[in-house]
C-alpha cells in the first residue's frame, strides 16, 4: 500500500536518534525506519509514523450492548462492534490473541471508511458503534474520525479498553465517547508487569480522569485468574480503590478465566470464585457488581438497591424489565446510574 493511502498518525515526534517517538500509550516505543511499534500497527515509513490499522477493520458483529459488558448503558439494546489486529498491551491470557496479536498481513481484514461504518450503524439501527476485540487505543485516529461522524448522527460510541494511553492522546481519543469498559485487569503492578507487560498505575489515572473529568460513563472488568489477581487481599484492595476515587455507583464486573494463549496451564476460574469476589465488593460497598463468562441470572441482573426489587433481569444476553422505566425503580422510585433508553 503507497503512502499516499495510509494515514498519517497523531502523537508521535523524531528523536535525536533518528527514530520516532510514538507518544500514544505508556509503552512510548521508539521505532526505527520501516519497524512497527508494539502494537503491529503503528508504523515508521519514510521518517513518518502511519496508523497502518486505520479503515482495516478485521470484521463486524452485532452484539449486545451486554456483552462489552455494559449493563448500565442502554440496556438491551444491540450494537456494531469491531476491531483491529494489533495490540499495545502483552496479556498472556488474553481471549482474542489471533486478532490482538496478529500483523495486519496475518489477519483477514476488510475495507471500511469512517463514513462505512456508521452506514453501517445506521442500516442495521444499533444505537451504538463499539470499538473492540483488540484495545481500540491503538487506533486512535480512526476512533476519533468515526465517533465524530457517529456523534453527528446521533449513534452513540463505546471503547472496551484497557485504558493504557497516554494522558494527552486520550483528550482527542476520548472527545465523542459516551461509554468505556475499562479492563481493570488486577490490582498489583507484579501482575500487571509480568502477566500483561505494562503498569497498573497509568491504568487507574486513566480511570480516574474518565470518571472526573469526562462525561463518559464507565463501567469495569476484571477477569479472575486462579492464582494471579483471585485473593480476597487484593479483591478488597481493588473495591476500596473504587470506593475511595470513583464512588459506589461504578458497575464492577467480575468475569470467568478459561485457559488460552499462553496461560493454558491454569485452571478456569471457579464460579465460587466469582461468587466469592461479588460478596466481598458488596460487604466493601460497592453496589452494582456482576459476574460473568457464566449461567448465573440472579448475580447477572440488576436489583435495586434501595427495596431489592427486580429491575433488569439477564438470562445470558437474554434481557428482560421488571419495575423499571428509565433506569428509575417503578416500585420505590429510587434512580439507578447509568444511561438509559
Amino acid at each position: 500500500m503507497r503512502t499516499s493511502e495510509l494515514k498519517e498518525a497523531k502523537w508521535w515526534k523524531p528523536t535525536e536518534k533518528g527514530k520516532i517517538l510514538c507518544t500514544l500509550c505508556p509503552r512510548y516505543c521508539e521505532i526505527g525506519e520501516g519497524q512497527p511499534g508494539f502494537c503491529y500497527i503503528r508504523q515508521n515509513i519514510g521518517g513518518k509514523l502511519y496508523s497502518v490499522g486505520y479503515g482495516r477493520p478485521t470484521g463486524f458483529a452485532i452484539d449486545p450492548v451486554e456483552k462489552k459488558p455494559l449493563n448500565h448503558f442502554l440496556p438491551g439494546t444491540s450494537i456494531l462492534s469491531f476491531g483491529t489486529a494489533g495490540c499495545n498491551l502483552g496479556c498472556k491470557f488474553c481471549q482474542n490473541w489471533s486478532i490482538s496479536k496478529a500483523k495486519l498481513d496475518e489477519t483477514y481484514s476488510v475495507e471500511a471508511s469512517p463514513d462505512d461504518v456508521v452506514a453501517l450503524a445506521k442500516k442495521y439501527n444499533t444505537p451504538s458503534i463499539a470499538y473492540t476485540y483488540n484495545d481500540p487505543t491503538i487506533f486512535g485516529e480512526y476512533v476519533i474520525d468515526i465517533s465524530r461522524l457517529a456523534h453527528e448522527e446521533g449513534i452513540k460510541n463505546v471503547m472496551v479498553t484497557a485504558g493504557y494511553i497516554d494522558k494527552e492522546a486520550r483528550r482527542e481519543v476520548y472527545q465523542y465517547i459516551d461509554a468505556a469498559n475499562v479492563d481493570l485487569k488486577g490490582f498489583t503492578e507484579r501482575f500487571y508487569f509480568k502477566n500483561t507487560l505494562s503498569h497498573l498505575d497509568y491504568v487507574l489515572d486513566t480511570i480516574y480522569w474518565l470518571k472526573h473529568e469526562t462525561n463518559v460513563w464507565i463501567e469495569l472488568t476484571t477477569l479472575l485468574i486462579p492464582g494471579e489477581n483471585d485473593s480476597d487481599e487484593e479483591i478488597k484492595q481493588e473495591c476500596g480503590w473504587i470506593l475511595k476515587n470513583l464512588g459506589e455507583d461504578v458497575p464492577l464486573h467480575f468475569t470467568a478465566f478459561h485457559p488460552d494463549f499462553k496461560m493454558r496451564d491454569k485452571s478456569p476460574t471457579p464460579h465460587s470464585t466469582l461468587l466469592r469476589a461479588k460478596r466481598i465488593a458488596e460487604t466493601e460497598g460497592i453496589k452494582y457488581c456482576y459476574i460473568g463468562n457464566v449461567l448465573d441470572s440472579k448475580n447477572q441482573s440488576t436489583f435495586c438497591p434501595n427495596c431489592n426489587s427486580l429491575m433488569i433481569e439477564r438470562n445470558w444476553h437474554n434481557i428482560k424489565f421488571h419495575n423499571f422505566e428509565k433506569g428509575k425503580c417503578t416500585k420505590c422510585g429510587f434512580q439507578i446510574p447509568g444511561i438509559f433508553n
